[in-house]
């Protein structure tokens, strides 16, 4: 492909997306959702920063339909309840982007549900919530899920590591960040193969950002960490958050976007550069472990996918 921009993205209108995270790249694709004309939901856990959000929205894009709603990651019972307020408002949603994340904290935390915070955040909160929308999404128009990895999920100790999944034995932060982010890489590919098998229509892709100046590393491992640090002084080898932001956007926008494909930047190592196809790790393409990790997915969240269905009006309640 050639070098591709936010000026490439073709018309949103008509189209509605849910994009997770109120900072970082999440702004930068809502910003640009909403100048292509889409009506943009940000979701994010501090009503606060929402609202600053959107503010930015409007500003960048003045004219832009764009709204906040309360969506808590790391809780079972909030990411219920955003599932059921859009349900009830709504009949179809057409864009998922599964982006907001946590980084690496020192020690390890756990989520309200008793999840270890990275995999319960990054890839458990955005499994539960694309089950929760799953009804929508299949009644969208052209309808995609894009979700975020890392090149962490490529880290020679990136692995789902079924024996301690919630690193409750040994905690290492980076090995656990990288496994959260190669969980959300198999979801993405083994989403669009249950996608295919069901009928459900939908594009399920994932994405990576390279190396890219957001908070993420601040608010994660802290602002005085090494990593914390390297951000501060060496913010010249990060680049911008709305160019990171692009192989995100490329999957949500982009009719060369394939489900089933990885994107990322396309120079020094997939760190920077325009969207491209990116490498999957060897470990993603292992549809055994990506099965029993559906699996697995579904008896800790107690969320199923297989109760989805085009007429909502027969759609049981989520469990």
């Amino acid at each position: 492909m050639t070098t591709w921009k936010t000026s490439d993205i073709p018309s949103q209108s008509g189209r509605t997306a849910v994009v997770t995270g109120t900072g970082g790249l999440g702004l930068e694709d809502a910003i640009a959702l909403a100048a292509a004309g889409a009506e943009v939901i940000i979701a994010g856990r501090n009503l606060a920063k929402g609202k600053e959000a959107v503010a930015k929205v409007r500003q960048a894009a003045p004219d832009s339909s764009v709204c906040f709603e309360v969506l808590d990651l790391a809780n079972i019972e909030s990411i219920t309840a955003f599932g059921s307020r859009l349900r009830a408002k709504r009949q179809s949603l057409d864009l998922l982007i599964n982006n907001a994340a946590v980084m690496m904290p020192p020690q390890r935390k756990v989520t309200d549900d008793g999840f270890e915070l990275q995999l319960g955040t990054n890839y458990l909160g955005h499994f539960a919530l694309t089950a929760q929308l799953l009804p929508l999404l299949r009644n969208g128009h052209n309808p995609r899920v894009v979700t975020l990895s890392s090149i962490a999920s490529r880290n020679r100790d990136a692995s789902i590591n079924f024996d301690d999944l919630q690193a409750e034995r040994e905690y290492k932060p980076m090995t656990v960040y990288g496994q959260s982010k190669l969980a959300c890489l198999m979801f993405a590919l083994e989403l669009q193969r249950r996608s295919d098998a069901a009928g459900w229509g939908i594009s399920s892709m994932s994405a990576h950002p390279g190396i890219s100046r957001t908070d993420l590393l601040p608010n994660g491992a802290g602002p005085n960490s090494v990593l914390g640090l390297w951000r501060k002084y060496l913010w010249f080898m990060f680049q911008p958050a709305a160019q990171g932001a692009l192989p995100t956007l490329f999957a949500a926008t982009s009719p060369e976007a394939k489900g089933g494909t990885y994107y990322g930047p396309d120079k020094l190592g997939e760190t920077r550069g325009s969207p491209a196809i990116a490498k999957i790790p060897e470990r993603a393409l292992d549809i055994n472990v990506a099965a029993r990790l559906w699996d697995v997915s579904e008896e800790l969240t107690g969320m199923t996918f297989g109760a989805a269905s085009t007429d909502l009006s027969n759609v049981p309640p989520f469990s």
